[in-house]
């Protein structure tokens, strides 16, 4: 059974005269790693949405997404928080706590889970993303590279089955995109990360 499948799914945003999605047809196994290209506009952000339904856009929608063989629709919003990251294209807009280990506990808080297990998944991420030693600081004092990183390990603190990124790198320099990149390879291949 695929991870999620997507049948036959178009869109079409209020008042636009052409869908910015048509009859996409797609299914993404466990641990695949997918790059999804085109030129801007071409509706890769729109289709991404799509993965999470609190992130649908507001439009007219036919066709299917099945989350491990359910509809996405059926699927609860606390399931998808936590089997479904998404990391979005700028760092600015997903932090929203003060503390780089506030950042990291906040998803895994929201979701009801205790002190103990809290300290120890945050103390993990930190450690595999190389993060221990800005810990402490404030998120106003990262560097984008660095909020993007942290926005990825405040992520994967949840554990998700499927990680979906969007333009993770648009925003950062050459050298600071490649690490990110790197690190996310790293993610699927010792995580299995989708």
């Amino acid at each position: 059974m695929a991870l999620f499948e997507i049948r036959n799914l178009t869109f079409t945003y209020p008042e636009a005269k052409t869908p910015a999605l048509q009859e996409v047809n797609v299914a993404i196994e466990q641990g695949e790693f997918i790059v999804i290209c085109g030129k801007s506009g071409c509706g890769k952000t729109t289709l991404l949405r799509h993965f999470k339904t609190a992130l649908t856009p507001y439009g007219t929608r036919s066709g299917e997404i099945r989350f491990l063989g359910d509809a996405l629709e059926q699927v609860s919003v606390r399931t998808q928080a936590s089997e479904i990251g998404y990391v979005l294209q700028s760092p600015d807009n997903q932090i929203v706590t003060d503390k780089v280990w506030h950042e990291l506990a906040f998803g895994l808080e929201s979701l009801g889970y205790s002190n103990a297990d809290i300290r120890i998944r945050v103390a993990e991420m930190a450690s595999y993303f190389g993060i221990q030693d800005w810990f402490y600081k404030n998120v106003s004092e990262l560097s984008g590279g660095q909020k993007q990183l942290l926005n990825l390990a405040s992520i994967m603190a949840m554990h998700p089955d499927m990680l979906i990124l969007d333009e993770p790198t648009s925003q950062l320099d050459p050298i600071a995109a490649s690490d990110f990149l790197e690190t996310v390879k790293k993610i699927n291949r010792d995580l299995g990360t989708t």
